[in-house]
């Protein structure tokens, strides 16, 4: 086991992943920019989901690369990146079954969100935060679901408007089960404080 945390704790796995997450976030804020432009300007912070969750790992990588934790950004990293990597995979399946067919971009969007998730959860071994601070994301992430299902601001798949509310709920206990697998593996399961292979 201690392999793979060497491998992943490598200075230049690190920058190939911290260079990958700042090209995803840009891209991410690119996807979003139609509705961002008709998003009022004090819902702006809690609509750009995923590439938000994204921002907040390269955050946490660049803290690795100097040498450094961050807590706050550590918490709510593993949360939105679990919940929007989740969330963004079933939608399109969805959006799958519901028109039959995806173009190439919504396969891609699989795969990518697929990599947030699973790479929030494999650095969690390094992670420094504590309760204070998952109680911060905790309030953010749940914040977001009334600013996205409350205000309708959530993001825009046509196929799936219908089912809004059903996806509101969904969202919901998806953001529970988030805050408690980032509590898990974060908090609970820390036994053994991980370093990276440089510190």
């Amino acid at each position: 086991m201690y392999w793979i945390y060497t491998f992943f704790g490598n200075r230049t796995v690190l920058w190939l992943l911290f260079l990958g997450n700042v090209g995803g976030t840009i891209y991410g804020y690119i996807w979003y920019k139609p509705q961002l432009a008709e998003t009022p300007i004090h819902f702006i912070p809690f609509v750009p989901d995923s590439p938000t969750a994204s921002l907040f790992f390269v955050f946490v990588l660049l803290a690795f690369l100097l040498n450094r934790n961050w807590p706050l950004m550590e918490a709510l990293a593993i949360v939105t990146l679990f919940k929007y990597g989740i969330w963004a995979v079933v939608m399109n399946l969805l959006t799958l079954k519901m028109a039959g067919y995806l173009p190439w971009q919504g396969y891609m969007l699989i795969a990518s969100h697929a990599g947030m998730a699973i790479q929030g959860l494999l650095y969690s071994p390094f992670y420094r935060m504590k309760v204070r601070h998952l109680l911060f994301a905790g309030i953010w992430t749940l914040h977001n679901d009334v600013i996205d299902y409350v205000y309708m601001q959530y993001p825009k798949y046509a196929e799936l408007d219908q089912f809004a509310r059903g996806i509101g709920y969904f969202t919901f206990w998806l953001s529970i089960a988030s805050l408690a697998a980032a509590y898990y593996f974060s908090i609970r399961k820390q036994r053994v404080i991980w370093k990276l292979p440089f510190q």
